[in-house]
């Protein structure tokens, strides 16, 4: 992660400033929340079981990591390739700009500043440009 004048990603700060596991815990929820309501996030949402828990798990324990603090994926789960572990899925630009939807209304809905909110905001584009996958266009 790049540093800002925030000093986002270093340490543990991204972790903190999105509230340690509680607050990584509600923005998971807030975003597949937003997944079940909104009508163009329909697709990627069928991309998942019916019993969201696990998923929802996983990236609590994901993010945690990933923004610095205590890596509970890699403890509980082992390594993670982002895009391997998407390649099952068909996702090109119409699925990631729903999940990026997605994110930023839950991102918009915790009490992080603004800076922070527009920090993670671009950090998580990258693993979402990361499994957009290229599909030719048949017939």
């Amino acid at each position: 992660m790049q540093l800002n004048k925030d000093n986002y990603g270093v340490t543990d700060s991204s972790c903190q400033a999105a509230g340690g596991l509680a607050g990584l815990t509600t923005l998971v929820e807030d975003f597949y929340d937003n997944m079940d309501r909104i009508p163009g996030a329909q697709k990627i949402r069928k991309m998942h079981g019916k019993d969201l828990e696990p998923v929802r798990k996983k990236l609590v324990y994901f993010l945690s990591g990933w923004l610095g603090g205590p890596r509970l994926y890699s403890e509980t789960y082992g390594g993670i390739s982002i895009p391997q572990a998407h390649q099952r899925f068909r996702i090109g630009g119409d699925e990631r700009d729903a999940w990026l939807f997605c994110t930023k209304l839950a991102i918009d809905n915790q009490p992080y500043t603004d800076s922070f909110k527009e920090y993670l905001l671009a950090q998580l584009r990258i693993p979402a440009e990361r499994v957009k996958q290229v599909y030719s266009h048949e017939g």
